[in-house]
């Protein structure tokens, strides 16, 4: 006799509406007039729309936030957004342009706004759209203020972002948990973030730029003079080779010597001079240098680096002093040698030995 959404008599009663259902006039929020935000809501994931929703929302029985699936009409794609304000003018709502493209809606055109039920979200798979996308030092924490202007997230979105005057685009590939709709709520959500590899990204071959940037160092060593390791400035210009033949010319005997066996007298090795220990007091020898090469003439003491240095310092013994017996020996004060030895004496205890002094 009751119908279950009214009273009757035997004839059924309509439903009571509870979802907003609605069509309007769709425009950029670049188009909007006289909005001081436009900027900061054109890069977000929320809409304007005009008074009367408000009005019919809330005769209705809705869950907060308010969701809405919005649908283009002629092209039938379809995106999920949250709504920013209530200001726009009757039978029309303004979108950001990433929304508008997402959906392939011109300005003006007619799109179909009705409210949704998304599962809150708990993790999302971004791809950046271009590689510029690494030159941000912490795109985590970009990204995580970026988010704040979003209240859904939808597969196969390209949302844009406006960091330091330069815009990046990102493709939201996938969302947890999954369902129908392929949206998720990041509205008061622990949200976990993971990025794909952007667009255009070749991984670099390690390899060969470790091989090309030893070759840039060997080039540069050779080129230029080096402070570091065995580089010297001494040693690029054979500065010990250049005393060595100096000291020659001021010998007064260079000849070979010959024994009297006629064999000749084997020369000896010449030792090896350390640029570090060279003698400057020798003979003066000119010097011709490449153009841009300073040469001081005085020892370099090396540098080395924090993976060069050695613990150059001998290993001490931990104990360096001389033992000492517990039992000190004890010498004869009486230093006569006319007794006879302690060995020599009997062990007998019926031998007495007397003095006969």
């Amino acid at each position: 006799m009751f119908s279950g959404f009214g009273f009757g008599f035997g004839e059924p009663t309509l439903p009571m509406l509870q979802g907003f259902d609605d069509y309007f006039r769709c425009y950029p929020i670049a188009m909007m007039p006289d909005v001081s935000r436009k900027d900061d809501a054109n890069y977000g994931g929320k809409i304007f729309l005009p008074q009367s929703a408000l009005h019919k929302l809330t005769m209705l029985h809705i869950r907060y936030p308010m969701l809405f699936t919005i649908t283009s009409e002629s092209s039938g794609k379809s995106t999920h957004s949250g709504v920013l304000e209530f200001t726009a003018e009757e039978g029309r709502c303004y979108l950001p342009q990433w929304m508008l493209d997402t959906i392939a809606a011109e300005p003006g055109s007619l799109v179909n706004i009705k409210t949704a039920d998304l599962p809150q979200g708990s993790f999302v798979m971004l791809e950046p759209q271009s590689v510029d996308f690494l030159d941000i030092s912490d795109p985590k924490a970009v990204l995580e203020n970026a988010l704040r202007k979003f209240t859904t997230l939808t597969v196969g979105d390209i949302i844009e972002l406006d960091y330091n005057d330069q815009i990046y685009k990102i493709k939201i590939l996938e969302v947890k948990p999954e369902s129908s709709s392929h949206g998720i709520c990041v509205i008061e959500t622990d949200l976990e973030t993971d990025f794909a590899p952007p667009v255009g990204y070749v991984e670099p071959d390690y390899k060969a730029l470790k091989e090309e940037q030893e070759k840039k160092n060997k080039t540069k060593a050779l080129s230029q003079p080096s402070l570091k390791g065995t580089g010297s400035m001494a040693q690029q210009i054979n500065y010990g080779e250049i005393i060595r033949e100096a000291n020659k010319s001021t010998q007064k005997f260079q000849g070979d010597g010959v024994k009297l066996s006629g064999k000749k007298i084997a020369k000896e090795a010449e030792p090896s001079i350390n640029t570090a220990d060279i003698d400057l007091n020798g003979p003066v020898k000119p010097l011709h240098l490449p153009d841009g090469y300073l040469f001081f003439g005085f020892p370099v003491k090396v540098y080395k680096d924090g993976f060069e240095e050695k613990d150059e310092t001998p290993n001490k013994p931990h104990f360096a002093g001389q033992g000492q017996s517990l039992r000190s020996a004890k010498k004869r004060k009486d230093k006569n040698k006319n007794f006879p030895a302690v060995k020599d004496k009997a062990r007998s205890p019926e031998t007495i030995v007397i003095d006969s002094d």
